[in-house]
């Protein structure tokens, strides 16, 4: 049961940072909020190293081009997430994520030439309609199409970025990880932060603090996660974090599910899970 209990875990923190962020957003800009997460993560790196020497395995790496690669889409990963929950519900926001292993497999096929058959593709293609009958009454109502465009484009990133985590998957230990994708993004994003800084109070600043162990927190127990259980085990239990959204939407902002929004979840989850068992069968009549 460890595999589960963390990718939960893992889930609950992600969620909890996005909620985090999306309450600093009125007040903080994305560089800023993003800045301070990867100065913390990196100072809680080091800090924990001290106190364990070598915690994490090694900091060295032979594959720095795609380290760099990984930090630049994970800063468009972050600053798509702010911008986009900014101005829309959390789940709605989740549900546009939820299509990233639909374009993993674009990208899986276009970087590391696998190739998958027409039944994963068309449930693809289901996922996304799904998506779109969520945000048909946003859309209608003309809302934000810019905050919808960002959360595409973050989630872009982020499947460019499990594409490469499994370029990387042979690299031992987290914290090479960790220091090479914060301290890039650190030094990245810093000039520009500086330009638009905004002086937090001592709270803020404590919030501001714990995006960066929250970031930790889910990444590393997402690697405990897949280093004890399958993915074809442990990806169904991701739709947990759609649970945590929602909970977050109706506790903090009052904001309750649609039924767009409800019936949009249920045609991506399925489409998922459907997209998954085809991969599955596909991968198992190879063998």
């Amino acid at each position: 049961m460890r595999g589960p209990a963390f990718i939960v875990a893992a889930m609950a923190l992600f969620a909890l940072l996005d909620a985090n962020s999306k309450l600093l957003s009125g007040r903080y800009p994305a560089d800023q909020v993003i800045v301070l997460r990867y100065a913390t993560l990196l100072l809680a790196l080091f800090a924990a190293r001290a106190v364990v020497p070598g915690l994490g395995g090694t900091l060295a790496t032979v594959h720095p081009v795609l380290h760099l690669t990984r930090a630049v889409v994970m800063i468009g990963s972050g600053f798509g997430f702010f911008l986009a929950l900014r101005e829309i519900p959390m789940a709605e926001g989740y549900l546009v994520y939820f299509t990233a292993p639909f374009m993993t497999l674009g990208l899986a096929a276009l970087v590391l030439k696998e190739r998958t058959g027409p039944a994963v593709w068309g449930w693809s293609v289901v996922g996304f309609s799904g998506v779109m009958v969520a945000m048909w009454p946003g859309l209608a109502a003309g809302g934000p199409v810019h905050a919808y465009l960002w959360a595409f484009f973050a989630t872009i990133c982020y499947a460019t970025v499990l594409t490469i985590n499994r370029l990387l998957r042979h690299e031992t230990g987290f914290a090479v990880l960790i220091l090479w994708s914060s301290l890039p993004g650190l030094i990245l994003v810093s000039p520009f932060a500086m330009t638009s800084w905004v002086t937090p109070s001592w709270p803020d600043l404590a919030a501001l603090s714990v995006n960066g162990l929250l970031a930790g927190g889910a990444t590393l127990c997402l690697a405990i996660a897949f280093r004890h259980d399958s993915a074809a085990r442990l990806a169904p239990l991701e739709f947990s974090a759609l649970l945590f959204a929602l909970s977050f939407d109706l506790l903090i902002w009052g904001v309750w599910p649609s039924a767009w929004t409800m019936g949009g979840a249920l045609i991506v989850v399925f489409a998922l899970l459907m997209s998954q068992q085809a991969a599955q069968a596909k991968s198992a009549g190879k063998t």
